[in-house]
């Protein structure tokens, strides 16, 4: 059994959340046609579904919420904010505010992605559902280029979310000049938030510049990928995470970032720019007018640019990363114990289950993970998301994509659930595990829109 790691906080503040019986939830969740996002949150006990803008703020972040410049240019919040990001990523030439992290993508991808110039692919370790949406909103092909050990969940190597180095080479070879971009997402969410090394994360920069093809990290967590690269990787154990993360960015030429993860805000989002000669720089200042407001507040209030500032800070100190990926790591060993496989080892922000090895009779084309996370809905009131072939969409002829994973992750927001949560989870995984067999049918899809389905999908049970 892993020990658990205590909080190092204390509660100040609580919110109520209330329990329903098995029969209510049958009820509500046939009513949302078995898609998570449409169930009410008053609904949920405890609610997984993601880990974006669901955690709790600081006594910090909410004193500096008090003192937010709410003029719309050039506030005083603006340059808290610059001082804090400079500190954090380095000295970047530009950095973007914007509302969320795909309106980063918004802004930055059209700009990278360009058709009539011939840039229509983007590579990826692996591009989660909003990059991969606006890679092809933009007229763009996504291609995942994860290194094959991610695809074993059982196999326990670290670093799992890497960059396939020798495929995207291979890559490069046949798509050449068509390619618009290289994103590099850390952790790497949808292959179970496995981290990426830093010598993987160097070695992609290389080959990107030989190519002059521009580099982009995908930030959302930036900081528990730093967490374990100085836990896993030689010769960081010495350096700050700090350290670490101004590393870390100093090999890309742009960022997209939603600070609704690892800058623990309830909203808000970032792109960065690094050269200042760069002649996307002035692209994004105008997608950035267009789509998210004025340069200096990017479609957020004064006061949520003072908490973001705030965040960026908290997210990296070493104790809250070690409780925070500490969480994840007892969840996993309660699942080891039951033999209930998932991504391993236990990755950053939730833990992935394997879907398909705990139903196997289900085919990938009725979403395992999503029979998986209406299951846990109905024992026990916990919502979480499907990450497999539900999430990839259609490709651009209307066929349907399997995915390489079928997964129902439980994503964890911060600093919110205690131990006894934690064990709520589990108890509800181990019991659905022990009539697994009965499983033999998923779900269909009776009605979809066009693009990331999955938010809007409406299903039904397979006949």
């Amino acid at each position: 059994m892993v020990k658990y790691i205590a909080e190092p906080f204390r509660i100040k503040m609580v919110e109520p959340i209330r329990q329903t019986t098995r029969e209510e939830r049958e009820e509500i969740i046939k009513k949302a046609n078995y898609n998570m996002f449409s169930i009410k949150a008053e609904d949920v006990y405890i609610d997984l579904l993601t880990d974006s803008g669901t955690g709790a703020m600081s006594q910090e972040q909410w004193s500096g919420m008090m003192i937010g410049d709410e003029a719309y240019a050039h506030s005083r919040s603006y340059f808290r904010f610059q001082e804090s990001a400079k500190d954090i990523f380095g000295d970047w030439a530009w950095f973007q505010l914007v509302h969320q992290g795909r309106a980063a993508e918004k802004v930055l991808m059209p700009i990278l992605l360009d058709a009539s110039q011939g840039k229509n692919v983007a590579i990826s370790n692996t591009f989660f559902d909003t990059t991969r949406g606006h890679v092809m909103m933009a007229g763009g092909t996504p291609i995942d280029c994860v290194i094959e050990e991610a695809k074993d969940s059982a196999l326990r190597i670290p670093f799992k979310g890497n960059m396939d180095t020798k495929k995207l080479q291979e890559l490069i070879s046949e798509y050449g000049s068509r390619i618009g971009v290289i994103v590099m997402t850390i952790t790497n969410n949808s292959a179970g938030g496995q981290p990426v090394s830093m010598a993987n994360i160097k070695e992609t920069s290389a080959i990107c510049k030989k190519h002059n093809i521009p580099f982009c990290i995908d930030a959302a967590r930036y900081a528990e990928n730093a967490f374990f690269v100085k836990r896993d990787e030689a010769g960081y154990q010495d350096k700050s995470i700090k350290e670490i993360i101004r590393e870390t960015f100093s090999y890309a030429d742009y960022f997209t970032m939603s600070a609704k993860k690892d800058a623990i805000l309830n909203m808000g989002g970032l792109v960065g720019v690094k050269d200042p000669n760069s002649p996307s720089l002035n692209g994004v200042k105008s997608n950035a007018i267009s789509f998210e407001g004025f340069l200096t507040y990017g479609g957020l209030n004064g006061r949520d640019i003072d908490a973001f500032a705030i965040g960026l800070q908290e997210g990296v100190q070493e104790d809250y990363l070690a409780y925070r990926i500490g969480q994840i790591e007892y969840l996993a060993g309660r699942l080891d114990d039951a033999g209930i496989i998932y991504q391993a080892p236990a990755g950053g922000h939730g833990l992935f289950v394997d879907a398909a090895a705990m139903f196997p009779k289900i085919p990938w084309y009725e979403f395992p993970g999503q029979v998986l996370a209406v299951e846990l809905y109905k024992e026990a009131g916990i919502r979480a998301c499907e990450i497999g072939s539900l999430l990839m969409d259609h490709d651009q002829n209307g066929n349907p994509v399997q995915s390489a994973f079928e997964f129902t992750r439980l994503a964890v927001p911060r600093r919110v659930y205690t131990q006894a949560h934690f064990d709520v989870m589990a108890d509800a995984l181990i019991a659905i595990k022990k009539r697994a067999e009965q499983y033999t049918r998923g779900f269909v899809i009776d009605w979809e829109p066009p693009v990331l389905r999955h938010f809007q999908v409406h299903l039904k049970p397979a006949a």
